[in-house]
């Protein structure tokens, strides 16, 4: 954590926020400059590591991962089929209850839901694979 005093901008450091909070509740923080105790906190700046993912040497069969989201989309979302446009429109306007669907659109449709507002995921849907 990065502190400053109001007025002239000298960065301190504190371990964390609230050895921060107790050390200002104190008054053990001060500007060394101008003994100033109106310290305020600032944001640092801070990394995000990236996962482990897929190591090297292991493979995901691309059709497994198709499979896992053929089986998700399955089960957890209705099936609207050419409607979908339709049903999107019916849900965000509240004339039709809110829940998952599932669906084919043409472009002229997907346009319209942009327009509207509406947010949708295209996932395409090659053929699937059989065992």
């Amino acid at each position: 954590m990065r502190l400053r005093p109001l007025a002239l901008r000298t960065a301190f450091t504190s371990r964390d926020a609230a050895s921060f909070d107790v050390q200002k509740e104190s008054r053990m923080i001060n500007c060394p400059v101008c003994n100033d105790d109106q310290i305020e906190k600032l944001l640092s700046p801070f990394a995000i590591r990236k996962g482990g993912g897929n190591r090297e040497g292991q493979k995901i069969d691309p059709r497994e991962a198709i499979k896992i989201i053929h089986d998700y989309l399955d089960k957890h979302f209705e099936d609207v089929g050419t409607d979908f446009a339709k049903e999107a429109l019916k849900i965000h306007y509240g004339q039709s209850e809110e829940r998952n669907i599932k669906g084919t659109a043409t472009p002229e449709e997907e346009t319209l839901l942009k327009e509207e507002g509406i947010n949708y995921l295209k996932i395409p849907i090659p053929k699937r694979f059989e065992n």
